[in-house]
């Protein structure tokens, strides 16, 4: 079946945001809503959840600078549905897929100025926190903090380490802790960003440091969605226990 909206997710915003177009139609009062029969509250359904799921893009297209018209939106939508189209399906097409690839370029260009400044921001966060006393910083870049030092063994990178963590961003965002989820966490050293690697090495166990760990050390230029590209990284860890790796090898299978 044809049809427009099959071109872009963005021509789905057309749906239910009539209450956006209220300065055009002030002097109007809205019908009482009648959600009686089960036919009705479906049809009411289908236009509420696509109108709640579509805002986000329509709110998205206005934060990165394209207007949206959003009394033409309604209007365009009310067309498509008596099928008194203004403009011709293969018109439509090329123009969402415009708009489509003008949002593409704004999301590319937000992206890149956001991962620069976080990388210029973690550049600043790291020489202040080298010059704080008890901070030292390794050949790589990763500084570390003793906060407990401890007596115990220490790592090397083919072990399973079992730990407790707290980790957040250069701001103080929380992204990750184990002490939230009220469990330590186990796995291989050598299996995780290069900067847990290098550091946990550092620890004894019955320790605890702070590390700070540069962009190159993390997740780089990748987006995680709680950690943005090139995001200088803040973790508080206590080694808890080691699993030699010849022993972990030779452990009987669960």
């Amino acid at each position: 079946m044809k049809s427009i909206y099959k071109y872009s997710l963005v021509a789905l915003a057309v749906v239910g945001l009539t209450a956006c177009n209220k300065e055009e139609k002030a002097a109007e009062v809205a019908p009482a809503v009648s959600l009686t029969t089960e036919a009705q509250k479906e049809a009411y359904s289908v236009g509420a959840s696509i109108g709640s799921y579509m805002s986000g893009h329509i709110k998205e297209q206005e934060a990165l600078g394209l207007p949206a018209d959003r009394a033409l939106i309604v209007e365009g939508f009310a067309n498509g549905l008596n099928g008194s189209l203004k403009l011709t399906e293969e018109e439509m097409q090329t123009v969402l897929q415009n708009l489509d690839k003008k949002l593409n370029d704004k999301r590319v260009a937000q992206a890149e100025a956001m991962a620069a400044k976080n990388l210029e921001d973690g550049k600043k966060y790291q020489e202040t926190n080298k010059a704080k006393e008890g901070v030292t910083t390794t050949e790589s870049g990763l500084q570390y903090e003793v906060l407990v030092a401890g007596e115990g063994d220490k790592p090397a990178a083919e072990d399973v380490v079992e730990v407790h963590y707290a980790g957040t961003l250069i701001d103080g965002t929380p992204f990750d802790s184990s002490y939230d989820r009220g469990q330590t966490a186990k796995f291989p050293l050598n299996r995780v960003i290069a900067g847990w690697t290098e550091g946990v090495q550092l620890m004894s166990v019955g320790s605890k440091y702070r590390f700070v760990i540069p962009a190159e050390l993390a997740y780089g230029e990748r987006d995680n969605g709680t950690i943005p590209a090139n995001s200088t990284l803040v973790f508080e860890v206590e080694l808890v226990s080691i699993e030699k790796a010849a022993a972990a090898e030779a452990a009987p299978a669960q």
